[in-house]
């Protein structure tokens, strides 16, 4: 039994799963705080189900990077579950999340907005299994520099909530550098390739990542199954930019 918890990114969310089983789901709202809403879905969740904390084997978090403040909750929230009940808990990469949730790709691009018109982003390979392996670090640059870095690339996947937010842009850069995008739509609750193109350079655009905590949760149990789970001191947050409180700081 697995309580994942998604609060690096506006929405949010949080599943309950038993492996890989989907038992219930709540979504966030961008215009609601984490702090504001996720313990009152936590408890509409295990009354929906009539699961109690102390059912919940592993516990699971969005560790980074995303908003300071709804990691710091999620984080916070999960090893104060975990430290009371003596479980273990799991931090799962938000970038890594993302690239798992757009499927099995030798390389994929994992793109989420960091604010200020710039990305977090970090390219990953993911396997047929569903394990996800870093092709490099994550970075927080402008999607303009981000993109000078991936033009040599023939075929790439797009993923995340930042791919959305820069579409024009990378449609601009790709028509620039030859390269033919393809999007990913739904079909009879299937995702299909639309305008597929026997080309060169091709790039794959996927859809919106609908339910981020659902996959957070697979992640979480594959960690499991190879008994990469943490004590609750364990789990640390993964920020890859400095705080705006560090950044303003002057030096002494």
């Amino acid at each position: 039994m697995i309580l994942s918890l998604e609060t690096a990114t506006r929405t949010g969310g949080v599943a309950l799963t038993s492996g890989s089983q989907l038992l219930a789901l709540r979504a966030g709202e961008a215009q609601t705080s984490h702090s504001m809403k996720l313990l009152h879905s936590i408890e509409e969740m295990l009354e929906e189900t009539g699961i109690s904390l102390q059912d919940v084997e592993l516990y699971a978090a969005a560790s980074g990077p995303g908003s300071f403040t709804g990691l710091r909750i999620g984080l916070a929230t999960i090893k104060s579950f975990a430290a009371t009940l003596s479980r273990s808990c799991v931090g799962i990469p938000t970038l890594s999340a993302i690239a798992f949730a757009a499927g099995p790709s030798p390389r994929t691009l994992a793109m989420m907005p960091a604010g200020r018109g710039e990305v977090f982003a970090q390219p990953f390979s993911v396997g047929e299994s569903g394990e996800v392996t870093s092709l490099g670090k994550a970075v927080h640059q402008t999607p303009e520099k981000l993109l000078d870095g991936v033009v040599h690339l023939n075929q790439l996947k797009l993923a995340g909530e930042g791919v959305q937010q820069h579409e024009l842009l990378i449609e601009m850069r790709a028509k620039q550098e030859g390269i033919s995008l393809v999007y990913e739509e739904e079909s009879d609750n299937e995702v299909v390739d639309k305008a597929v193109i026997d080309v060169e350079k091709q790039w794959l655009v996927t859809l919106p990542v609908k339910a981020l905590a659902v996959d957070i949760a697979a992640l979480a149990y594959l960690d499991y199954q190879n008994g990469a789970t943490l004590k609750p001191e364990q789990l640390q947050a993964i920020y890859v930019r400095p705080s705006d409180a560090e950044l303003n700081t002057p030096e002494r």
